[in-house]
């Protein structure tokens, strides 16, 4: 089918405005293909020390003959999304011997869980975990001792960050690889109403952390659909994965398979074989609005109008929230996947899975077919499921019709006719609306607001009762320049419990919410931040401000002349202790959310 007309146009406008930053990046990674680091250009001393440890591999990675796969590892036993990965080196040098190559692992980096940092001071640190993950990336590949890469990573700033990084030196071909969610556990509507009785204090801790440990429970990324699962459905539909790799549980043949797979894939692609797929022309203007269209047409996570910014910037593409309200009025919204649905990633999957959904939305003219992908085709390679066939991998086509309609359904027969990721705007700023996970009603409100600079006021606040009444609750001084832009996803029970008793309730911040935020109305990622004067610091309690996703609006009812000559609020003092001092020259050098909120990518002028 055709490319869907605004599809089209949005990718035309992306090429035109970054093409003299995509031109430098290209010529950078042509520059870095042939004259960089690598191990024909190592002294003896430089390579001895780069194979003394190697084992077995040491001739042939000596002999300089071979591929040589740098592996980098985001592994570490506390985040159970990514304790598979702590077999998978070993496991991958074996598959890379049976293809003639070999690898290594060239570096580890951080895998914070914000499952476990949520609503803590460690939180102020995530954000830009994603830019110390990229450097570490780009610290692991420096080496020049490797032809290709292996990203080993999930999470919600792990992927993106390892993205950026491994762009950097994107004339190497490279492949991202998962490793699965973890089986169902407590159904999620369940868990939600034990959070919200929870925060009315009609259940004490220990039911709430029973309810907690049932649906968190063993390894594998968490089942819900927030930015961890965001980023695979990503890396499928711009064709960095092994087709079909995103949804396999841990543990099982076809897992293992898939990952033998990708390496085996590497040794094919490399550059002195006929069929190079260098990372760096992989990621192309196509490839980002691909991203643009999954997420939207998936109802995926918000956190991700801040990483994909920062990831086409890392490859010279430059996408802003335009772009992306623009693909949002053309996308439908395809799936329905908790927290916008009540089943999860293992029943999206059941229902048909990314095979289905890329299959729909190619057959919608919604993605782009002509990617140069990991795989052996084009992005049509990604229609496909994989399966096993006695031990073999093999690949089925994608269902021809959607096997759970009430959690995912064809381009043609939606759920909603658009994305549901708006962007609200007016005199506070750009900010991005969810309106996918949020009753229809609920997507105009007009209220007197509440101002706060932190989560614990706001749940003070609740336990009051102060907050009982129709309310905009604004919480700011939480963008990146002011404490790293922490996720408020623990606002998300109290505002509910809020929105349940009938009063219209509305979250405005520079903060971001989260990849599981639900059902309330909120305007996030607010531009500018409150921090250097941005309008939210001049909003006072008792204000009244009209958020409306159906007209794009996001204002203050005042008239210019008394807003605008307000002096702005004082920011409070940067908090101290458990390493949140060590991040101040990433919040100083920050750039704003719609950009990707990152020092280290404004510092080298991307």
């Amino acid at each position: 089918m055709t490319l869907q007309p605004t599809i089209s146009a949005v990718t035309d406008r992306v090429i035109e405005r970054s093409r003299s930053s995509r031109t430098r990046y290209l010529d950078l990674i042509a520059r870095e293909r042939d004259s960089g680091v690598d191990r024909p250009n190592l002294s003896c001393g430089n390579l001895a020390h780069g194979f003394a440890a190697s084992g077995e591999d040491k001739p042939v990675i000596r002999d300089g003959k071979a591929m040589n796969i740098g592996i980098v590892t985001a592994y570490n036993d506390m985040l159970s999304a990514h304790q598979p990965y702590g077999r998978y080196p070993d496991q991958m040098k074996i598959w890379a011997r049976e293809a003639g190559i070999t690898a290594q692992v060239a570096g580890g980096v951080p895998a914070m869980c914000d499952g476990v940092t949520q609503g803590q001071r460690g939180m102020e640190l995530s954000l830009f975990s994603r830019d110390t993950i990229a450097l570490s990336t780009a610290v692991a590949l420096s080496h020049g001792m490797f032809e290709g890469a292996a990203l080993l990573g999930i999470c919600d700033k792990i992927v993106p960050g390892l993205l950026i990084g491994a762009l950097r030196f994107g004339h190497l071909p490279t492949i991202l690889v998962p490793a699965g969610p973890m089986p169902s556990g407590l159904a999620n509507k369940e868990k939600q109403r034990v959070r919200q009785l929870y925060a009315e204090g009609k259940v004490g801790r220990a039911e709430l952390l029973e309810a907690e440990s049932a649906s968190y429970h063993g390894a594998g990324t968490c089942t819900f659909y927030g930015t961890a699962n965001s980023n695979q459905m990503m890396m499928e539909v711009m064709g960095l994965h092994i087709p079909g790799a995103a949804f396999v549980n841990p543990g099982t043949k076809l897992r293992q398979e898939l990952t033998r797979k990708a390496v085996h894939r590497l040794a094919e692609i490399g550059w002195d074989g006929g069929d190079y797929r260098p990372l760096g022309q992989c990621v192309d203007e196509k490839a980002i609005v691909n991203a643009a269209v999954g997420l939207l047409a998936t109802g995926g996570s918000t956190n991700h109008v801040i990483h994909l910014p920062a990831i086409a910037r890392a490859a010279g593409i430059l996408i802003d929230w335009d772009d992306i309200d623009r693909l949002s009025a053309a996308v439908p919204l395809i799936a329905r996947v908790y927290p916008n649905g009540s089943g999860d990633v293992n029943h999206f999957q059941a229902a048909g899975g990314m095979a289905y959904t890329i299959s729909t939305l190619l057959d919608g003219g919604l993605l782009h077919r002509d990617l140069m992908t990991v795989s052996t085709g084009d992005l049509t390679e990604y229609a496909r499921e994989p399966m096993l066939d006695g031990d073999a991998l093999a690949w089925a086509d994608a269902p021809a019709n959607s096997l759970d309609e009430t959690m995912l359904r064809s381009y043609d027969a939606p759920f909603l006719p658009d994305g549901g990721m708006r962007l609200v705007t007016g005199n506070l700023g750009r900010a991005t609306f969810k309106t996918s996970a949020v009753d229809p009603a609920r997507w105009t409100i007009e209220a007197a607001v509440r101002i706060f600079e932190d989560q614990d006021q706001v749940a003070a606040a609740f336990k009051a009762g102060e907050l009982d009444r129709d309310v905009v609750v604004v919480v700011r001084f939480q963008g990146p320049r002011a404490n790293g832009m922490p996720e408020l996803h623990k606002l998300t029970p109290l505002l509910g419990v809020l929105q349940d008793k009938g009063f219209k309730v509305a979250l405005v911040t520079d903060g971001r919410m989260s990849g599981a935020s639900g059902k309330v109305p909120a305007a996030i990622h607010v531009t500018p931040e409150a921090m250097g004067g941005g309008p939210l610091s001049r909003l006072r309690d008792g204000d009244v401000v009209r958020l409306d996703a159906v007209a794009g609006c996001l204002e203050v009812r005042l008239a210019p002349i008394v807003f605008e000559g307000r002096a702005p609020a004082a920011p409070p003092i940067a908090g101290s202790g458990t390493g949140r001092e060590l991040f101040g020259f990433m919040r100083v050098g920050a750039n704003d959310a719609e950009q990707g909120a990152s020092a280290m990518l404004a510092g080298a002028d991307l």
